[in-house]
Formats: structure tokens, C-alpha cells, sequence
């Protein structure tokens, strides 16, 4: 006796499932709620080819009610009207061999479920193809908003307690320092409770993988061999509570020279999600700093649209980041400290080129900056150990003086095209969410300047004086947001010169 096909629901259940008879195989599209948190959650669909030939390509349609909005998404190209969305397949997952399945995931806000739902235009709990799939569906134009996502989140199910509740808000002109937790390197350790109060976002360096490409990140304090007077875990705690009481920020910086990252596959994205989350709970930071150097990111031959990655290293880089973002909510601080060669050499050079034979690691951070644009706090790029880099006025600028840091600090001020294309620009990013690098000291990197040569070009960006020959394409900037420094041990070995110089500098700017 032949049987139907028949589903499988519960509108209080957090999964919808539907089931394939046994004598007709079927393309199916089943849906399930992997996290819910109250005022939202997350949805994953997955597409299974119970036939015996492959298809080639996917759309799935649904609507949301009324009061339930669509938020990030991943592993599909999104379209919408009204209330109906469809997403369809990317270019690398929309054939599906028999037996096989693709996900593909989302965020929702409100407490609605999808409804209606159609696979390639017929119902998603079977399509029975004859000569292929059916094709109801046009695939959508790519958004800049789509990004790749886990297909699982470590959001938990009930409601979340952020670790960063109320963190307030920083001040105006922050100033912004590393401090050597896990490690010591010749400038002495400095213990959390004795970090001075002028430091306004404190980046705990580093947060280490356990291997390359693990995504298992781990941190700890600095064994009492290698810095003596390192205090107890529960004193560096409570020392981070009083400075956050403060409204300082304290974030864990991941990777730094030696710890390279590569978040190369979905299990490795979980991993490094998985892990930084119980990193920030354990010691109640207030968000992710990310210090991503040497071969941590580089682009794939044929990627060359930062706006639309494909490369899986930055995809899922990306897909974490936002899962962190949507686990701690609007509080959570995001800052980025890549170097020139990752971010401004993306003018001249990106990846390896059309023809390939360039270095791929170049201007590898911008579709990382792109996509996250509107969760980053602030981007302050390492302004040191940097080569001649062509600014927007044509030439090249090296490290050294104030120059140098105003032209690189003007093109993430003004945008800049990608590869010399005017057709393909990145676009500036907010004053308030750029500042920038310099070293402490003539031990902490290549590239020192005195502290009056780096307050010049503050108020070349600030205030439009003493810009020297450059002039900034990006106007003034009275929001610009700050310094950073490598680093605060530095600092103090060298008697506090940069905080001293730096600190009643900012907080006297307008």
C-alpha cells in the first residue's frame, strides 16, 4: 500500500520536522530551531536529497508573521518581500549528491516560526523531481549583509546573562593599551590591579589556539617562572571587575604574533566560538579584540570581491564574530589591530591578484572590517612594522613621523578603492570607530615616533592643523576615536611616557 507523505508539527516545539515515506524519495527542506533566547533565535534549514540523481541547486521560501524580522543569515544568497523570504544556494554548496544535505542558517527577532515553506516552488516536505529539480525561484542577487554562520551556536537555549551587562560607553577620545597577561617578554609583568586608570580599553594579549588551525582558543596567566608577582586567578578577576566598575573596558586579544589562526573549516569556527565565549565568561570581559597576524589571513586564488568573501578562513572568522556579537548583545566591544600590509596595502594589492603572483595575505582584513562594519567599536590598525604604503594622494608614506599616520588613518577615514578600482571602494568607516596603533617605545616595535610627531597628526585629523603636506581627503574628524599602544609594559618600562604625553592630550581635544 502506498503511503503519503505527512508532517509533523507542534507550534509550541522548537523543531519542525518532516518525514519521507519510504517508497518515494524525495528532496525535502526540514526546519529547526537551534537556540532560542526569548526575543529571538536562530533557524537552520536543511535540504536533503533523498533521490537518486544530484540537483544542482536550491531555493527555499517562507513566510515569518507579523512582528518577526529576518537578521543575519549564512551559507545563502537572501531575497524578501514583505513578509516572504527566499534563500537560495551559493555558488559552493547548491549541488546536493543523492543521499546528501546542505544547511544553511539564521538569526530571527520576535517569536514567530516560518510558515509556507516551498523547496525549488513545491512543498518543502517532499518534491518529487522527474528530469531534475524544479526551479521556481530566480537565485537572488548576493546582499552585503549575508555572511556565513555556524550551523550550530553556543547561545543557550534559555535566556543569556551576558558577562557585560551595563558596560556604559567609552569616552570620546579613548586611549587603548595591551597589557601582557599570558606572557613576559622583557618589559617586566604588570599585574591587572596596577594597570593605571587613564587606560580606557585594556587588551588582555593574548589568547593563543592550540593549534594553527584548531579555532580552540586558550589563555591564562603567565606562569610565576617567567613573571614573578603574577597574582592568583581571583585576584586578576576581581582587579578586572574594578576596573570595568570604573567604565574601563577589558577585552582578550586573540592571536598576536605567535598565535596564528586559521578558522579553515566549520568544526574549527564552533571551536574558536566555543571557546573565546568561555574565555570572556570566565574572567567577565566585555568583548573581543582581534589581533590576527602573519599567515593567520589569506585570500584563496579567484577571491576578489572583499565584499563577498568566499574564502573559508575569513568566512568563518566572520560567522564567529557575529555569533559572539549576537550571544552578548549590543554591549559587547569589538576591536580589530591588523597591520598596514592587511588593511591599507588593499589599495594597490588585493590578494593575489587577477593574474595571482601576489602575496594573498594582502589587504586580507578588509572583507573582515566590511562585514562586521557595523558591530566593530574601533579598528586601530598597527601604524609599525609596516613598509611604504601609497596613500589616496598617490605616494608612498613611511614610517617615522606624523605623516604616516595621517595617511593611513585618512583612507579608513575617507575610503579608499580596492586594487586601484574606483568601481570597487571600500567605504569609510565611522569617526567614532578609528584610531590608531604606535609603539610605546623604541623596544616595543619598529616605526617609534616622538609623542609630539603622533599628537601632530591627531590634530591633522581632528582639527585639520598641522597636516604638513598631506591633506586629508577626509575633512576633520572630531570624533576620531583614539590611540592605541603596544604596549602598556612597554610603556611603564620606558617611565609612562606615552600615557603621560597621550592621556590629558586626548581628554583636552573637543
Amino acid at each position: 500500500m502506498a503511503l503519503t507523505l505527512f508532517s509533523l508539527c507542534a507550534a509550541a516545539a522548537s523543531a519542525v520536522l518532516f518525514a519521507l515515506p519510504a517508497s518515494a524519495a524525495a528532496v525535502t527542506a526540514t526546519f529547526a530551531k537551534t537556540s532560542d533566547w526569548g526575543s529571538g533565535w536562530e533557524g537552520k534549514y536543511t535540504i536533503t536529497n533523498g533521490t537518486g540523481a544530484a540537483i544542482t541547486s536550491w531555493s527555499v521560501a517562507f513566510d515569518l508573521p507579523a512582528g518577526t524580522t529576518m537578521g543575519s543569515y549564512w551559507d545563502a544568497l537572501m531575497t524578501s518581500s514583505g513578509q516572504r523570504y527566499t534563500l537560495a544556494n551559493r555558488s559552493w554548496n547548491g549541488t546536493v549528491a543523492p543521499g546528501a544535505s546542505v544547511s544553511f542558517g539564521f538569526l530571527a527577532n520576535g517569536a514567530g516560526t516560518p510558515a509556507n515553506c516551498t523547496l525549488n516552488g513545491a512543498s518543502c516536505g517532499g518534491v518529487i523531481p522527474t528530469t531534475g529539480p524544479t526551479s521556481a525561484s530566480p537565485s537572488p542577487q548576493p546582499s552585503a549583509t549575508s555572511s556565513p554562520r555556524p550551523t550550530a551556536s553556543p547561545t543557550p537555549t534559555s535566556s543569556p546573562t551576558p558577562s557585560n551587562p551595563n558596560p556604559g560607553s567609552l569616552p570620546r577620545h579613548a586611549l587603548i593599551g595591551y597589557l601582557h597577561s599570558s606572557f613576559a617578554n622583557g618589559s617586566g609583568y604588570l599585574r591587572m590591579a596596577d594597570v593605571p586608570a587613564e587606560w580606557d580599553i585594556i587588551n588582555l594579549a593574548f589568547g593563543e589556539p592550540t593549534t594553527a588551525t584548531s579555532g580552540d582558543i586558550r589563555f591564562g596567566l603567565c606562569p610565576a617562572a617567567e613573571c614573578p608577582g603574577v597574582e592568583s586567578e581571583a585576584e586578576f578577576k576581581a582587579a578586572i571587575q574594578a576596573k570595568r566598575a570604573q567604565g574601563k573596558k577589558v577585552l582578550i586579544s586573540i592571536g598576536g604574533q605567535n598565535g596564528q589562526v586559521q578558522l579553515t573549516t566549520a568544526a574549527a569556527r564552533d571551536a574558536f566560538v566555543t571557546s573565546v565565549a568561555a574565555i570572556i565568561d570566565r574572567y567577565g570581559l566585555d568583548g573581543l579584540d582581534i589581533d590576527f597576524e602573519g599567515h593567520s589571513l589569506s585570500l584563496n586564488t579567484g577571491d576578489t570581491d572583499f565584499k563577498n568573501p568566499t574564502t573559508p578562513a575569513i568566512v568563518n572568522l566572520i560567522s564567529a564574530v557575529r555569533t559572539l556579537k549576537a550571544r552578548y548583545g549590543a554591549n559587547f566591544v569589538l576591536t580589530m589591530a591588523p597591520e598596514t600590509f592587511f588593511v591599507q596595502l588593499g589599495h594597490q594589492y588585493y590578494g593575489s591578484g587577477p593574474w595571482g603572483g601576489q602575496d594573498p595575505r594582502s589587504g586580507a582584513y578588509l572583507p573582515v572590517i566590511h562585514a562586521l562594519r557595523d558591530d566593530l567599536t574601533v579598528l586601530h590598525v598597527q601604524d609599525y612594522n609596516s613598509g611604504p604604503i601609497v596613500g589616496l594622494d598617490g605616494a608612498y608614506h613611511t614610517m617615522g613621523g606624523a605623516d604616516f599616520h595621517i595617511a593611513m588613518t585618512d583612507m579608513l577615514l575617507a575610503g579608499f578603492p580596492v586594487a586601484g578600482n574606483t568601481a570597487n571602494v571600500f567605504p569609510a568607516l565611522r569617526e567614532d570607530q578609528v584610531a590608531f596603533g604606535a609603539p610605546s617605545s623604541v623596544s616595543a616595535g619598529n616605526g617609534h615616533v616622538a609623542p609630539a610627531a603622533i599628537q601632530e597628526a591627531v590634530n591633522c585629523l581632528v582639527k585639520g592643523v598641522s597636516c604638513g603636506s598631506y591633506t586629508p581627503r577626509s575633512g576633520t574628524n572630531p570624533n576620531f576615536r583614539g590611540l592605541m599602544t603596544w604596549s602598556i609594559n612597554w610603556d611603564r618600562y620606558y617611565s609612562w611616557e606615552f600615557r603621560n604625553s597621550h592621556a590629558p592630550f586626548l581628554k583636552a581635544l573637543p
